[in-house]
């Protein structure tokens, strides 16, 4: 398991305890009903989405909550490394099938109590037209039915409409953005993209943020 596992490498350290704090803030974060699926988002490649996607999926399910990663970055998604698991089925591959029959056999147990993954698997030719069908639809209520919290690892919306579909179907999103990387312009378009869920955001994280006290903070989130 990769060392960008931090709350569980380094439960103590700033960044788990700011994770922990997020985690906190978005079960907080709807009065009317519970909070169980949760889109990550980025304006593009590299601002740490998937970090932020797998820190926060392993800080629920040390609360005991039965918790599944799903990556919908079905182009260059990456939970399979992190966690250090087999990619060769996946979402991708479930949604071609029966997924109220076949669903659990995609799903992976990784080396954490209480956290499944359901890795990208095969690139497809059509990830958009995937995420759209009545197939996927069908799946996120499958898995809420299955697991007490689901995080979608979801696509940078920059160009693409992935996680546009993806906001369509889940409780809130949390947008990703890199301390003097991403450019305010571009997180305002993003932002824009989804503003037909605006109600849904719960907020921005800003990640990459550099700190004097700890050198991991400059890798990683603050």
């Amino acid at each position: 398991m990769k060392s960008e596992l931090i709350v569980i490498n380094r439960p103590k350290s700033g960044i788990s305890e700011a994770i922990k704090t997020i985690r906190t803030n978005l079960q907080f974060s709807s009065i009317d009903r519970k909070v169980k699926s949760i889109l990550v988002t980025s304006s593009f490649s590299g601002e740490g989405k998937s970090f932020i996607s797998a820190n926060l999926a392993a800080s629920f399910a040390q609360t005991g909550s039965k918790v599944l990663l799903v990556d919908c970055d079905m182009r260059r998604g990456r939970q399979h490394i992190i966690f250090g698991l087999d990619n060769d089925e996946g979402l991708s591959n479930l949604l071609i099938t029966n997924v109220s029959k076949k669903f659990g056999h995609y799903i992976q147990r990784t080396g954490i109590d209480n956290l499944y993954v359901l890795p990208m698997g095969v690139v497809p030719p059509n990830p958009s037209e995937l995420l759209a069908s009545d197939k996927n639809k069908q799946l996120t209520q499958i898995l809420e039915d299955e697991f007490d919290m689901i995080i979608y690892d979801g696509v940078p919306v920059g160009g693409l409409t992935d996680s546009v579909i993806m906001a369509d179907l889940v409780d809130k999103i949390v947008i990703v953005c890199a301390y003097k990387q991403t450019p305010m312009e571009m997180l305002q378009n993003t932002k824009r993209s989804l503003d037909n869920f605006k109600d849904k955001i719960a907020g921005v994280i800003v990640n990459k943020m550099p700190s004097p006290k700890n050198h991991y903070y400059n890798n990683y989130y603050n």
